[in-house]
C-alpha cells in the first residue's frame, strides 16, 4: 500500500468522487481527503454533499468542491468539465449507481434507462473525459465500481447487474489499455455493503449466500489499497472466498439459479407463494 506522499504524487492534487455525498462516495471522499488530496464531489442531493464538502475541508485542510448534478444529466460532461476546468484532476472515483429492485417486467422503461445512464453512461464519459488528460500527463487512477452481481444474470436486480458488467468489463480494458500511460485502473467489486441505499432497499436476512455486510469505511479502504496492483478486486475475505468458489466450480446455468434464488429469498414478496 502507498504511504500518503507516494499516493499524492500518483494520483493528486484532485480527485473527483462521482455519487461522493453519502455511503461509499462519502467515504471515498473522507478517506482521500485524509490522504491530502483536494476533492471534487459530485452528487445530486445537494444538503449533504455540501455539509460533507464543508465538513472535509475543515477536518483534513484540504480545498474542496460540490457539484450537484444528476449522473444522469444529458450536460454530465460539459458541467463537469467546467467545473474542473482550472485544477488537475489525478483520480476519478466513478462510485454512483442507481437501483431500483423488482421483477425485469414490473419495472418502468423510465427508471431501466436511469439505471443506464448513471451506471454506464455516466463512468464512459469520465473515463473518456479525463483518462485521456491523465494519459497526456503520464500518471493518474480510475476506480470504477463494480458489484459482485455484475458476474452472473440475478432475478430482480437484471439490469442493474448488466450495468455493473459493463463496469467490470471497462475498468478492466483501460487497466490494460492506460497502463503504459502511467495510469492505473481498477474495476472494483464490492458485496453487501451498509450503504443508506442498500439498507433502504430493506433485504430480508437469511439468503442462501447471505455474508457479512461490510461496512463502507472498510470497503472503500480495500478499493483503494487495491489500485494500482491488477484490474479487479473483490471486497472482503468471505466474498473472495465465495466468488472463487461459486465460478470455478458450478455451471453457468447453475450459478445464475442459486444467486436468482438468493435476491428472491431477499426482495421478493412473492417468492415461495
Amino acid at each position: 500500500m502507498l504511504d500518503d506522499g507516494e499516493f499524492r504524487r500518483r494520483y493528486g492534487p484532485w480527485a473527483l468522487v462521482a455519487g461522493g455525498s453519502v455511503g461509499m462516495g462519502a467515504e471515498y471522499t473522507r478517506q482521500l481527503a485524509r490522504r491530502g488530496l483536494n476533492v471534487v464531489a459530485v452528487a445530486e442531493a445537494a444538503e449533504p454533499l455540501e455539509s460533507l464538502a464543508r465538513e472535509v475541508a475543515a477536518e483534513h485542510r484540504v480545498e474542496t468542491r460540490a457539484v450537484v448534478i444528476d449522473l444522469a444529466a444529458s450536460d454530465l460532461l460539459d458541467v463537469l468539465a467546467r467545473a474542473t476546468a482550472d485544477v488537475e484532476i489525478g483520480l476519478v472515483v466513478y462510485n454512483a449507481a442507481h437501483s431500483v429492485v423488482g421483477r425485469f417486467l414490473d419495472l418502468s422503461l423510465a427508471d431501466k434507462l436511469k439505471t443506464l445512464d448513471v451506471n454506464c453512461r455516466g463512468p464512459l464519459l469520465l473515463a473518456h473525459h479525463f483518462g485521456r488528460r491523465m494519459a497526456d500527463r503520464g500518471r493518474g487512477g480510475i476506480v470504477l465500481m463494480s458489484s459482485l452481481a455484475g458476474f452472473q444474470g440475478q432475478a430482480m436486480v437484471g439490469t442493474y447487474a448488466a450495468t455493473k458488467a459493463f463496469s467490470l468489463v471497462l475498468g478492466e480494458t483501460l487497466w490494460d489499455e492506460l497502463a503504459d500511460h502511467g495510469v492505473d485502473a481498477l474495476a472494483f467489486c464490492p458485496g453487501a455493503t451498509s450503504t443508506p441505499n442498500f439498507l433502504a432497499s430493506n433485504p430480508r436476512s437469511g439468503g442462501a449466500l447471505s455474508a457479512p455486510v461490510m461496512s463502507p469505511a472498510a470497503t472503500v479502504a480495500e478499493a483503494l489499497a487495491s489500485l494500482g496492483a491488477g484490474p479487479t478486486a473483490i471486497a472482503g475475505r468471505s466474498n473472495r472466498i465465495a466468488a472463487f468458489v461459486l465460478h470455478r466450480l458450478l455451471p453457468r446455468r447453475a450459478l445464475v439459479r442459486l444467486m436468482s434464488r438468493t435476491t428472491r429469498a431477499m426482495y421478493d414478496k412473492g417468492a415461495g407463494q
